[in-house]
């Protein structure tokens, strides 16, 4: 063999082991520039289970992840609370605490409303209506005017044009555990459902000896289905009756049980009046008398949560809204502090609550045809004002405070 074959042969197999390495060396970062997403992230399906979906990139919230873990369905009733001076949003599960997370509410020029609410629409993947089609995640609606809770950005104060902001992970979470018709109080200061016992409470239709009572509480006991009924749309009043097993033999199969359907007690202090809805539908109104009508009631939320002694009565709650202060911001800064001490309420919540109920008149026969209608979730709303003109069709009633 010649040398200079022999050194073409050497160049040859060097080139070819130099290109070997290269290759070698190069896959790695080929590979990353093909798929840059797989070694960093290889973690995503299982961080954002259950609510894994192809809009999410970012790691939910410490805080959120950590308080908004109720994954199981609610026991009972739901209650939305949100606190403007706080900044806080606390849920309530039959009277319970279960997750609580910062929020962002509106600026001064676009403050958000107070008063009592309800969800009455939701969208998983919502942009609104009003201001540039700006996206607005697990949208829960409270108003037809354009209000509602939806998942974004919270930078720890005021920032929304009246919408309360949630934090991404948790408002992922409350969109799955609501339904339309679950309670939403927006107050300025942190309050709370407490219990409450009263004799002008309503009570189920069986204290009175009704015998039609006993297939009512049958479907009624259970928590599981108060709470699976809870907030029921409009068209469920129009579906009172569900399938139930038959009884073999000849004799007719036994009636089935009426679906459960919370209904929305209001008294207005100022109208005089009762009102009654069942599944956002209205179904009457009745004048009522007021002791001392020229004296402030406050407004109260009654919500009754289960039955209890077989269907006998029933365990109820109250949130009491404090009367509303000017804003700090528009007070001056020598009678901020004086305002301040103002808001801690001479008598407790609860005893004002009490002194409320004492003071209203309802017709006998409008206590029976409202304790008839009496299941878990059902609520009574006392309040000095009328209801919002927001109430209307699809709306439970909407009492804005401020």
């Amino acid at each position: 063999m010649s040398a200079s074959l022999y050194g073409g042969i050497k160049i040859g197999l060097i080139r070819a082991m130099t290109m070997a390495v290269a290759i070698f060396l190069l896959s790695p970062a080929i590979a990353h520039a093909q798929f840059p997403f797989w070694s960093r992230h290889s973690f995503w399906p299982s961080h954002y289970a259950p609510f894994k979906h192809r809009h999410h990139h970012r790691r939910a919230n410490s805080e959120s992840t950590r308080h908004a873990r109720p994954e199981d369905r609610p026991t009972g009733p739901l209650q939305i609370i949100i606190s403007i001076a706080d900044q806080r949003v606390s849920l309530f599960d039959n009277g319970t605490l279960i997750a609580r997370s910062s929020v962002s509410t509106g600026v001064k020029g676009h403050p958000t409303p107070l008063g009592v609410f309800s969800v009455i629409g939701k969208q998983r993947w919502h942009r609104s209506n009003i201001y540039s089609a700006a996206p607005m995640p697990y949208m829960q609606r409270i108003t037809w005017s354009g209000i509602a809770l939806h998942a974004g950005v919270v930078p720890g104060y005021p920032a929304s044009h009246g919408c309360i902001r949630l934090k991404k992970g948790f408002a992922a979470r409350l969109w799955r555990l609501t339904k339309r018709g679950t309670r939403v109080i927006i107050a300025h200061d942190e309050v709370q459902p407490v219990e409450i016992t009263n004799p002008h409470l309503f009570k189920p239709k069986a204290v009175s000896g009704s015998p039609e009572f006993g297939s009512g509480t049958a479907a009624g006991n259970s928590m599981g289905t108060a709470a699976a009924t809870q907030g029921s749309p409009a068209s469920s009043a129009e579906t009172p009756e569900t399938a139930g097993p038959q009884i073999p033999g000849p004799a007719p199969a036994r009636a089935a049980p009426k679906k459960i359907v919370p209904i929305s007690v209001f008294v207005s202090r100022k109208l005089s009046r009762l009102f009654v809805r069942r599944g956002f539908s209205p179904l009457f109104d009745v004048p009522v008398k007021i002791e001392n009508p020229e004296e402030p009631l406050g407004t109260h939320v009654f919500t009754a949560m289960e039955f209890q002694n077989e269907g006998a009565a029933i365990r109820w709650t109250v949130v009491s809204i404090p009367k509303e202060f000017p804003r700090m911001s528009e007070v001056a800064p020598k009678e901020r502090e004086a305002s301040a001490t103002q808001t801690a309420p001479s008598v407790s919540l609860p005893d004002k609550a009490n002194a409320a109920l004492d003071r209203i008149e309802i017709p006998e026969d409008t206590i029976g045809r409202i304790s008839e209608l009496l299941t878990p979730a059902s609520s009574l709303i006392v309040s000095d004002d009328g209801f919002s003109h927001e109430t209307g069709k699809g709306t439970d009633f909407i009492v804005v405070t401020h």
